[in-house]
């Protein structure tokens, strides 16, 4: 069945693909990740069979993340990566969809061309950015319109993006480019340092989910993982505790909290009353480590609050301002 070109909300994350469907609520969530052969640059698979494939392809089969630190780092692989996710999520259609796609809050004007470059090649009709912390506010439920000031703490898989927003515009701001892939690194050194033992990214990414955590627990939690031993090449089983994950983690979680500090620093003192009174908000996957909301209260001494369905945050956000599409279209 044919149907006429959708509205598409697309939160283009380092780490996963997130699409809106005006009307239809959230359609996909993949990895954003791409196995390419590297001799005829075919894609071979996308999405969730590909991260199957990271760390484990054959010497012609490369298995990527065509986006880095929030950036495109592989312009073509992102594009067929656009490309077959637009086509997934869309159907048959006569006419190609307009789409807004969220993108980090400091990005260039070369990387904002890059990304509307990429999505209009994979098949967008017209292309739309929106701010990461902006589209994460809309999607917590912030009403952003009004003259007061809301603190939005975005923690996606390669940024970080901070902003005060007030009157629907953000008054202060700032991305780093530490966030959830950074957590991972952090928790492969400190595993190589301490066990000799050398651990790929996803079974990082699976301490992080698990046992990770950057406040101390009340009981040790622990997972058993195997890696390469340094010493003899051989596989080896060894079992980490949570406590572990506490001293691997706290450095990239305490960069988060002074970045949180230096952009309360520069609000203006009658947002941040606000801010004072209503919280932090919370959004982005990388808020889900155990006790990064209870560190970063008593780092700031505010009320921090993580949002429904964090993860979905700024998707949801880029669905409800695709609403307001038809105005920003006559502009």
């Amino acid at each position: 069945m044919f149907n006429f070109g959708q509205d598409i909300g697309i939160d283009l994350g380092t780490a996963t693909v997130i699409a809106y469907i005006k009307g239809k609520g959230v359609v996909l969530r993949e990895p954003s990740v791409v196995a390419v052969d590297s001799n005829t640059k075919e894609v071979l698979a996308v999405g969730q069979e590909a991260r199957r494939m990271l760390g484990r392809t054959p010497g012609n089969i490369v298995a990527t993340r065509p986006l880095r630190e929030g950036v495109i780092s592989d312009y073509t692989v992102t594009e067929k990566m656009l490309k077959y996710f637009i086509n997934k999520v869309n159907g048959k259609t006569i006419f190609s969809p307009r789409t807004m796609i969220c993108i980090p809050s400091r990005v260039t004007e070369v990387e904002k061309k890059a990304v509307i470059d990429a999505a209009t090649q994979a098949g967008a009709r017209k292309v739309f950015l929106i701010e990461e912390p902006i589209a994460a506010a809309i999607g917590a439920g912030i009403d952003i319109a009004k003259p007061c000031g809301n603190m939005v703490v975005d923690i996606g898989g390669g940024t970080t993006d901070i902003a005060v927003i007030s009157l629907g515009g953000s008054v202060e701001s700032t991305s780093l480019k530490v966030a959830g892939d950074k957590f991972d690194e952090y928790i492969v050194k400190y595993i190589k340092k301490k066990h000799n033992i050398m651990i790929g990214e996803r079974t990082a990414e699976d301490l992080k989910i698990n046992i990770g955590c950057v406040y101390p627990k009340i009981q040790d939690a622990e997972m058993e993982i195997r890696g390469r031993d340094l010493v003899t090449g051989l596989p080896k089983t060894v079992t980490i505790y949570s406590s572990e994950m506490l001293e691997a983690l706290i450095e990239p979680a305490m960069l988060i909290v002074d970045a949180v500090h230096s952009v309360l620093e520069k609000t203006p003192p009658e947002l941040a009353a606000d801010i004072s009174d209503r919280g932090i908000y919370m959004t982005g996957g990388g808020c889900l480590i155990d006790g990064l909301d209870k560190l970063l209260q008593e780092k700031t001494g505010i009320n921090v609050m993580i949002a429904n369905d964090a993860v979905s945050c700024v998707a949801l956000g880029t669905g409800k301002a695709l609403d307001n599409l038809d105005s920003l279209d006559r502009r």
